[in-house]
């Protein structure tokens, strides 16, 4: 019946229940009608003519479906599965971080980023991931407006900030950020609402990213400054400005000459962004 359900859908834990149906063998049961994503809930459908649902427990309190007690372990999020109104399983998911992840996030915060994890899942499991990539600034159970409001409100103390995410949950906060970098791998919609896409979904290109944008600032302001040298010395000798003092000509074969040197040296300094370490 998951399976079923989840096959409409773009989420992580979507692509982890299929995963797992098709390493058992369980074949879904056919497509869910009238398939809806509820964002920071779950998801809805018609199977077989029941109404079904899979997600948090905020949204089977929403729905009048009674729920036993259940706590999850540091770092398990749980979603609940209903059927005609009645629970009819549980899921227990645990977060795998990228190999990449803790020393991509060290790496951003030795560089004088401020890091914040920002999340839809419980406070266990977020907490969890935190810990284990050395977050000290973590925020559970935030849907997507509340993930958008929160970019909004360090934007309104001054910030710049860099969003990246993954999912449909996160597209409003990918929007409304200065730079959304969204992954190669997650939902569509993450990946038309951000500037930037991280082919592989890989952080560590997030880090050699900003790098290369740094640098790039940094060589567009020199080559200005080049610009700016040749053209502040090269203009008055031309026009003749030093001529009554010190008799200074500047004759049109060497000001083309100097142009062209202008301009090979802005590009020589470009191409230095080849050399960047990433």
């Amino acid at each position: 019946l998951a399976a079923a359900l989840e096959r409409g859908s773009e989420h992580p834990l979507a692509r982890a229940i299929l995963d797992a149906a098709s390493a058992r063998g369980l074949g879904a049961t056919g497509d869910a009608a009238g398939f809806t994503a509820i964002p920071g809930r779950g998801v809805e459908g018609a199977i077989d003519g029941e109404t079904t649902l899979l997600g948090t427990e905020h949204l089977m309190a929403e729905r009048g479906v009674a729920l036993t007690p259940q706590a999850a372990r540091a770092g398990e999020s749980v979603a609940f599965l209903a059927q005609g109104g009645a629970l009819a399983a549980r899921f227990v998911f645990a977060d795998q971080l990228k190999a990449d992840a803790a020393a991509s996030l060290a790496a951003l915060q030795g560089e004088g980023l401020r890091v914040i994890l920002a999340s839809g899942d419980a406070a266990g499991p977020v907490e969890a991931v935190a810990a284990e990539t050395g977050v000290a600034e973590a925020h559970a159970r935030r849907s997507p407006e509340d993930k958008a409001a929160l970019v909004t409100r360090l934007q309104a103390a001054g910030a710049r900030v860099i969003m990246a995410g993954d999912g449909i949950n996160d597209a409003p906060a990918l929007a409304a950020a200065d730079v959304g970098v969204a992954m190669g791998d997650g939902a569509d919609i993450a990946i038309e609402s951000a500037g930037v896409t991280l082919l592989k979904g890989d952080l560590t290109a997030l880090v050699r990213a900003r790098r290369l944008a740094t640098a790039t600032r940094r060589n567009i302001a020199q080559n200005l400054g080049f610009a700016f040298l040749y053209n502040g010395l090269g203009v008055p000798i031309a026009a003749g400005a030093l001529y009554p003092l010190f008799g200074l000509l500047l004759s049109p074969v060497l000001a083309a000459a100097a142009m062209s040197l202008s301009s090979v040296s802005v590009i020589w300094n470009a191409l230095r962004l080849r050399r960047t370490p990433l």
